[in-house]
């Protein structure tokens, strides 16, 4: 399995346990994950992202299962060189979150970056939130992502690759069935966020987008690692709709040739 949703580092408004490298690897041992799109907590909420990008680099050539995923601040100096230098180091994705970075989802940074991306050929991952807005503390007040702001992102630029995590049915319907066909295409979900048993959202999802939208995400150690496997446990999938959630739709994603 491929988890495109894993955070390393240490988080700013509560404790989080199980945030070091080890522990990570050890949770995706649990459940049986082989690779992890990592993202460094800290940075999405440092004035200079790209300053914990290095630290990201160099944990991945000591852990090869986790694949950097480096954060894209499109409102600062030279971004164009952080961008260029995840592609150069084979990054899977690179992150960008409006309300932490304190950038308008449809302002004129965020847009050249989604042109960036479409450009360069390499995803890009934004979260619609954090946590729980229910939990939050009071000074964080970072809005969450909204569906209107990735139905403007593939509008904006016809080759980019988006991957939303932690999104609920409801935005991804909005988004999903608020686009065009080619428009749809374009943008991959996670899990994390999507309620199993007793609402079945992610089987009604399933069977009116199909397994080729959805990409095993699990928002750890923010969340629990074995939440969306037994989110697919209890689901009645075909081995080959299991595969491309696990496994498939995320190798796809890396391996597209770049434009």
């Amino acid at each position: 399995m491929i988890d495109v949703n894993v955070f390393v580092g240490a988080y700013p408004w509560r404790r989080v346990p199980g945030t070091a490298p080890e522990a990570v690897l050890a949770a995706m041992d649990r459940v049986g994950v082989e690779t992890a799109w990592v993202s460094h907590l800290p940075s999405l909420f440092w004035k200079d992202p790209a300053e914990g990008n290095p630290w990201l680099y160099d944990l991945a050539r000591r852990f090869p299962r986790l694949r950097p995923v480096p954060v894209i601040h499109p409102g600062l100096p030279d971004w164009e060189s952080d961008l260029a230098l995840a592609v150069d180091q084979q990054a899977p994705a690179v992150r960008a979150d409006p309300g932490q970075l304190g950038l308008a989802p449809l302002g004129a940074e965020l847009l050249q970056l989604v042109k960036a991306c479409g450009s360069s050929g390499i995803p890009l991952l934004s979260a619609v939130r954090l946590e729980d807005i229910r939990g939050r503390h009071p000074l964080d007040v970072a809005p969450e992502l909204a569906p209107w702001a990735v139905r403007g992102w593939l509008r904006h630029d016809a080759r980019v690759r988006v991957v939303i995590t932690q999104a609920d049915r409801g935005f991804i319907e909005e988004v999903h069935f608020g686009s065009t066909e080619a428009e749809a295409g374009r943008v991959w979900w996670d899990i994390s966020w999507i309620w199993g048993p007793p609402e079945e959202h992610l089987a009604l999802l399933l069977a009116t987008m199909g397994p080729k939208r959805f990409l095993f995400g699990s928002g750890q150690p923010l969340r629990l690692s074995e939440t969306p496997v037994a989110r697919l446990d209890l689901l009645e999938l075909s081995a080959e709709a299991r595969g491309l959630i696990e496994e498939g739709n995320a190798t796809s994603l890396t391996q597209r040739t770049r434009s």
